[in-house]
């Protein structure tokens, strides 16, 4: 996916192989390496469809906290590996949207609603790294 002005992401350059500048390719040999690296060096990380409005809505969501969360949009092609691989890194089934905080499976939009509703998502957070404030 391009961004403004036709530059795309480190993080879908990453997931792509593509070159991220300095000559250094990153090239996933073995995907779950290379999702389980990204899940643990994000504080907060949303894996979704390209395009879904609940991705758009638990990333906005997050935004709107003061969160700058890192996005992976997967391709319909790809849905089924990545949701394979993000099983093994968790350790059991994944849906998208699926929300990491802190190297861990949080949950999708529903869980995100309700701890915002709560109160409780501001402080998980904060101690995940993620907001400071």
């Amino acid at each position: 996916m391009a961004a403004a002005g036709g530059v795309r992401s480190r993080l879908h350059n990453f997931l792509e192989g593509a070159d991220i500048g300095g000559g250094r390719r990153l090239v996933i040999t073995g995907c779950k390496t290379s999702l389980k690296k990204l899940v643990v060096e994000n504080a907060v990380i949303v894996f979704g469809r390209r395009g879904c409005c609940m991705c758009h809505v638990v990333n906005r969501l997050l935004l709107g906290l003061g969160v700058n969360p890192a996005v992976c949009e997967v391709d319909e092609e790809k849905e089924e590996a990545v949701l394979n691989e993000l099983s093994i890194v968790n350790g059991g089934g994944i849906q998208f949207p699926a929300v990491f905080v802190g190297g861990k499976l949080f949950g999708g939009l529903d869980r995100v609603m309700s701890t915002h509703i709560t109160g409780e998502l501001v402080p998980i957070l904060k101690e995940a790294g993620a907001l400071w404030l």
